[in-house]
């Protein structure tokens, strides 16, 4: 594959609006700063509707919500290239919307994580615009049966981190569209191989339900709590302590049978409420017992997630629920997934047999598979964006 010349792009993704997520944050961050590590001049849209500013009430340019925003794009050097858009209007902070429409006119490529981007101003004058869907079949099952506009129509291109989309296993609906297959990129210059062992658990970080459940074609489509539920015991029969940064309402009845049995329960917003507090917890976790959303399983999508990029790139094993990656990404060494509490066990026993091998399978895997510096020029690639 030719390296692409040097592009114009306008990339949009949510970085301020639910602040203290440092998770979803470096999945942006993969994107924004992997595309400039490879050349491309990157300008950076957030769009945000009034009522996420915080505290609420607050003006665009008093709130913590902007602020949050400038000290992450000052942080990670691309500051003057970006702008917090608030939502059906022209008012920024950051660069000014004149410039933002001028970024656009000169764009020769568009990537809108899950269409966050809706102004027909900044849209239209772009002619290659990438729907890139980081929920596979949460975002098709609104779209193509739930009544909700996800705006795949503002788009020429669809890309998922959904591995499976297309095979025949693979239950997410395409709504018509064809979908191209990306890896979550992970740029390595920002996550080494971790020295130090922190926290010698295996460890996430999750929202216990990010929002409801969705119903489609005789599917369940489920939160992590619904995946985590019927491995409740798991603490119980192993030695292996879990310690899991998540994001759980005290009123949730689930809280204290996950007490009961012996998960570790960590503060999240503590443990990963920014980019450098999240790295420093993945980095420094023995390894990942990687939760994925029960619709992701139940859909076979191939879901991947940026998250276990980031542990595998550390040099942290990765047990991950299978979701459909293990016919696309390599496993049994650095990379394991599991189906069931027998697959979970066996998995922790594989790892801590040879934890050494697996660390270095790891990253080797992450070099391989999802570095940025392969994905992205692949994904470039697929769309056409190569002059």
């Amino acid at each position: 594959m030719m390296p692409p010349s040097r592009l114009s792009i306008l990339m949009t993704g949510m970085i301020a609006a639910d602040a203290f997520h440092g998770g979803a944050t470096w999945a942006v961050l993969q994107y924004v700063l992997g595309l400039r590590q490879l050349g491309h001049r990157v300008c950076f849209i957030e769009p945000v509707p009034a009522w996420k500013l915080r505290p609420v009430g607050s003006t665009l340019a008093r709130s913590g919500t902007a602020a949050h925003f400038r000290q992450v794009t000052e942080t990670f050097g691309f500051g003057s290239s970006a702008a917090l858009l608030l939502e059906g209007t022209t008012e920024t902070v950051g660069l000014s919307y004149s410039a933002l429409r001028r970024c656009a006119r000169r764009a020769d490529l568009l990537i809108n994580i899950s269409g966050m981007l809706n102004d027909p101003a900044l849209l239209e004058p772009i002619a290659r615009r990438v729907y890139l869907d980081l929920d596979p079949g949460f975002n098709q099952a609104w779209q193509c049966g739930g009544g909700i506009d996800m705006r795949f129509d503002a788009h020429t291109h669809f890309a998922t981190v959904g591995l499976a989309m297309g095979r025949f296993e693979c239950r997410v609906p395409t709504c018509g569209k064809r979908w191209i297959t990306t890896c979550p990129p992970v740029l390595l210059r920002e996550w080494p191989v971790a020295p130090r062992l922190a926290r010698d658990a295996f460890t996430t970080v999750a929202n216990w339900r990010s929002y409801g459940a969705v119903h489609h074609d005789g599917m369940f489509l489920g939160q992590k709590a619904h995946a985590l539920r019927p491995l409740i015991a798991l603490p119980r029969k192993t030695r292996t302590r879990f310690a899991l940064a998540l994001a759980i309402h005290p009123s949730e009845p689930d809280l204290a049978a996950l007490h009961q049995h012996g998960w570790t329960l960590v503060d999240p917003r503590r443990a990963s409420g920014t980019p450098s507090a999240y790295r420093r917890f993945v980095s420094g976790s023995r390894a990942e017992f990687g939760i994925a959303k029960s619709g992701y399983v139940v859909a076979r999508s191939g879901w991947f997630s940026d998250r276990s990029a980031c542990y595998l790139a550390s040099g942290r094993p990765v047990l991950a629920h299978d979701t459909g990656f293990a016919a696309i990404l390599p496993t049994g060494e650095g990379l394991l997934s599991f189906t069931d509490e027998s697959d979970v066990l066996a998995g922790i026993d594989a790892i801590e047999t040879d934890y050494p091998r697996h660390r270095k399978a790891a990253r080797a895997i992450a070099q391989t598979y999802l570095d940025s510096d392969r994905v992205l020029p692949r994904l470039l690639d697929e769309v056409g964006a190569t002059s």
